[in-house]
């Protein structure tokens, strides 16, 4: 138990942010959204601390990550495919852990993303309804250059479709990618 321990106070900063993550699951997953009380301060406070642990080089390394981690989802949430509470969670990770971890914590929680989608749909058995949703969706991306008439688009046909509240797979898969990266120990 001592080493658990050590390794909360050597690595406080990952554990932080697993604990945002796994609050903004379990909110997201509640209410299908990631509130902005929750997003906001997580992005500051990583540039604050940036700026405490390193001076402005670390405050440079944060606002760069945060740039990362926004950039990474921007294009998805623009198009209507994602809230803006998941691209602004993912910031808050890019603010506190910086511009490589966010990248890597990125590509596992799309591949956690994909999974959970597959599954979702496997369990519905709908697979026909959900395909040609998807490739209507493709086709939309590709004939509709105005995004914001593909955010309206997108949310007329919300209530149709089956969501995955994003904060989900963003903390399962950012926490797989700190575990086998060893950043919780």
């Amino acid at each position: 138990m001592p080493e658990f321990f050590d390794a909360v106070t050597t690595n406080w900063p990952v554990w932080f942010v697993t604990f945002v993550l796994v609050v903004a699951a379990v909110i997201d997953g509640a209410i299908l959204k990631v509130p902005n009380w929750l997003t906001f301060p997580f992005i500051i406070s990583g540039w604050c601390y940036g700026l405490y642990a390193t001076g402005l080089a670390g405050l440079g390394y944060s606002l760069l990550g945060t740039f990362v981690g926004m950039m990474l989802l921007l294009l998805l949430r623009n198009r209507g495919g994602m809230g803006a509470g998941d691209v602004k969670l993912l910031a808050g990770v890019g603010a506190w852990l910086g511009t490589m971890v966010t990248l890597y914590a990125f590509v596992a929680t799309a591949f956690v993303g994909a999974i959970m989608a597959i599954a979702m749909v496997a369990w519905t058995g709908n697979w026909t309804k959900h395909y040609a949703m998807a490739l209507q969706i493709m086709q939309e991306w590709k004939m509709v250059r105005n995004a914001d008439q593909l955010a309206a688009i997108a949310r007329e046909r919300k209530p149709r479709m089956l969501l995955l509240p994003y904060g989900i797979p963003m903390a399962v898969g950012s926490i797989i990618y700190f575990a086998i990266a060893g950043m919780l120990i």
